[in-house]
Formats: C-alpha cells, structure tokens, sequence
C-alpha cells in the first residue's frame, strides 16, 4: 500500500541555497536536502487500485503553464510550541490554483479532502522539544533572507514509506507543464 502524495521538485541549486539554514537549533532534525519539495497534494496510504486512479486522473490536468517560485523568508509551523522550520513561497495565486485542481480531481475519484489549509513551503527541520527561546534566537540570527527563484516546469507524484521525519521520496510519475 504505497503512501503518495502530489509536490514539486526543489533544483539542487536552490536546495543547496535552502540547506544553508541547517544547524544552529537544538532539538531540530534537519531535512536532507534531496528530500527538500514543495507538497501540493497529501493523498495518503492507498491501495493499488486508488494509486492507478491518481495517477491517471493526474494525467488530466489542464494546468499546463510553467509557474515562478520564489522563496521569500523562514516560517515556522506550530505557533507557542513550534514544530517545523520551514522556507515560505511568496504569494503565489497560481501555486494554489494549481493545488485546487488536484483537491478537484482527488476528490472526484473519492478521497476525503484535505484537512489542512494550502501552505506552499519547504519543510527544512522538524522540531522535538525544541524550547520556543532557542527557536525565536534561530530565526532572530536569521532575519536576512536572500531570495530564492526558480521556473516549476512540472509536478510529480511522489511515494514513501513511513518513517519519523519523512522520506526517501520515490518520483513515481512526473507530469511536464509546457
């Protein structure tokens, strides 16, 4: 029962920039760079049969512009008690239609959706007992974000397999934007 979901490739050019934010955080598990993507679509454990029905569905989509990314600061997820360090997408109407189609589409074949709002980002660590002090210090030392552009040509259907923290990622189906 593969776990798959829909997101974008990260150039190696832009994760190498990304993976310079690593370290300096107690209590943070840093995402190997290769690991670095963009979710659009958490589709979940599904049996063979859904996984086929994704991964013809998606072959439907009619979006196909390239898309400009720009990664514009560091986030966090998790409010008082942070759990995610993160890389922000400016705001971009065209990610999130992109995002739309494929909720149309994966509940048109009939997956329940999405429980969480759409928030474009590249997770960079996952946080265990980080202490809110040393979290605010980090991003505190790194108030100067450079910007970080690339042209999205594609999105992928990626496959894992449970584990703490993520990963690998398997491409099983790319979809080329023109």
């Amino acid at each position: 029962m593969p776990r798959l979901f829909t997101g974008i490739e990260i150039p190696a050019e832009i994760g190498l920039a990304l993976s310079t934010y690593r370290g300096g955080l107690p209590g943070a598990r840093w995402v190997d760079p290769e690991s670095y993507h963009i979710t659009l679509r958490f589709i979940g454990d599904v049996d063979e049969r859904i996984a086929d029905d994704v991964c013809s569905i998606l072959g439907d989509s009619r979006w196909r512009e390239p898309i400009t990314i720009t990664f514009d600061r560091l986030g966090t997820f998790g409010g008082s008690k942070p759990r995610t360090v993160f890389a922000h997408t400016s705001d971009n109407g065209e990610l999130a239609d992109l995002q739309a189609e494929q909720e149309r589409m994966m509940r048109q074949i009939g997956l329940p959706p999405e429980a969480r709002k759409f928030t474009p980002h590249v997770t960079l660590a996952r946080l265990k007992n980080a202490s809110p002090i040393d979290v605010a210090d980090y991003m505190a030392t790194r108030g100067h974000f450079q910007k970080l552009t690339f042209t999205m040509n594609r999105f992928v259907l990626y496959s894992s397999k449970a584990s703490v923290g993520g990963g690998p990622y398997v491409i099983e189906a790319a979809y080329p934007l023109s």
